[in-house]
């Protein structure tokens, strides 16, 4: 068999350089190009983490990848074991990025700039002989009877290959991925997900700039809920557990065009009887006292007037004058605030999509298409997608690490 052969990488993000540089090192043999529809390669890994990169997660409180993968959780379990987080930070390492990892388990460059990551991938792939083509939008793939691919370009020349590997992101619309559903794919309809949430509510949003760490979110008579800190906007709901719960219910928000209600647990905790015991202690010390005046459960001042409110309680009243109906009604506030949501967020804040290509339609350990023999799909195009902190990116240099070396190995001696 040959050891020479032709692949083309269709997708010059963080998926797409790892499989091409995976495939290169597999056959050196092999002349790779990587294709970029836009003018500027790696784009979101120069955004990620605020333009600081959070590269993967050290997964060190991750007891199930479903938490941290609402969809492909399975998938990511199998190819973890071909190419995971540990190394993915050794290969970062052995290439010149010192990563760190922070209190909450994310991994970024110590350099703290994406710049790191985007130069040791453009460097290695210079190095390796990698060819780089910006302004070549995929348009079409046909599969040849000689057991070649023929991919189109909108507004160039179509071109030949042994081996193809999709890593052209999530798509918005549908229309997007209809030339794989015209080569046989399954595809699952693309709805965001990690976004933030609109809030209608002026007393809400005037808390703009607070953050509550932690609180738990809930869609109410679903199974759909999340914790960590809310971060309060102009606009509505934000911060980690804002994303998760957008990642988790991408589906459900979608089907539901991004109005439900929302409930906040804002002291994260679920037992109604512990509160109830908790604040009952607290008000045996401060009987005397206006409940504006003792702000419980580390609340900023701000917030608890805001809930005392909510609550239709009065803040002047004294702590000795709550009863038994203000008691109830303060424990509901602080445990099930429910919201309205209006939509996602007002700016186009959302880097991820759920959806894509189904993984009924790729083999498992390779990720060849099912219908489609050499051509491989990696990173977002594929219906995975995973929760802020890093497990997305860890998604694509695992996905794009398994087509690359997979794509590059039936042509290995």
């Amino acid at each position: 068999m040959s050891t020479s052969s032709h692949i083309a990488v269709i997708g010059g993000g963080a998926a797409g350089f790892f499989a091409a540089i995976t495939a290169k090192r597999t056959n050196p043999n092999a002349t790779v190009i990587i294709y970029e529809k836009t003018g500027k390669v790696l784009a979101k890994v120069g955004v990620s983490g605020g333009g600081r990169c959070n590269l993967t997660n050290s997964f060190a409180n991750i007891k199930d990848l479903k938490h941290v993968y609402p969809r492909g959780h399975k998938l990511m379990k199998r190819l973890f074991k071909q190419f995971d987080y540990k190394e993915v930070y050794q290969w970062f390492e052995d290439n010149g990025v010192e990563l760190v990892t922070q209190a909450d388990q994310c991994v970024f460059p110590k350099a703290q700039n994406s710049q790191a990551i985007i130069e040791c991938l453009t460097n290695e792939a210079k190095k390796l002989g990698i060819k780089i083509l910006l302004h070549h939008c995929l348009s079409g793939i046909t599969p040849l009877e000689e057991g070649r691919l023929k991919v189109s370009f909108a507004n160039q020349p179509a071109q030949q290959f042994d081996k193809v590997i999709i890593t052209t992101g999530g798509s918005p619309l549908l229309k997007g991925l209809q030339h794989h559903a015209q080569t046989g794919h399954e595809i699952i309809e693309p709805a965001p997900s990690l976004f933030t949430l609109s809030v209608e509510d002026k007393a809400f949003t005037d808390l703009m700039g607070i953050v509550v760490d932690p609180v738990s979110l809930s869609i109410p008579s679903t199974k759909f809920k999340s914790e960590g800190a809310l971060l309060i906007t102009h606009w509505g709901m934000s911060g980690p557990a804002t994303l998760k719960l957008s990642s988790y219910a991408a589906r459900y928000l979608h089907e539901h065009k991004y109005k439900v209600n929302v409930a906040i647990n804002w002291i994260n905790e679920t037992n109604a009887a512990i509160v109830e015991q908790q604040l009952t202690k607290m008000i045996q010390l401060n009987q005397k006292k206006q409940m504006a005046g003792v702000v419980p459960y580390q609340l900023t001042t701000r917030v608890w007037q805001y809930l005392l409110e909510r609550a239709g309680l009065d803040s002047k009243k004294r702590w000795e004058e709550l009863g038994r109906k203000g008691m109830n009604k303060l424990i509901e506030t602080l445990t099930n605030d429910v919201h309205n949501i209006q939509g996602k967020g007002r700016f186009k804040d959302e880097f991820v999509t759920c959806g894509g290509i189904s993984l009924q339609s790729i083999t498992p350990r390779t990720l060849e298409s099912k219908v489609c023999r050499h051509l491989y799909f990696a990173g977002e195009v594929l219906d995975i997608d995973g929760i802020t902190g890093g497990f997305n990116l860890q998604a694509a240099w695992t996905t794009g690490y398994v087509a690359g070396k997979a794509a590059a190995e039936s042509f290995s001696i």
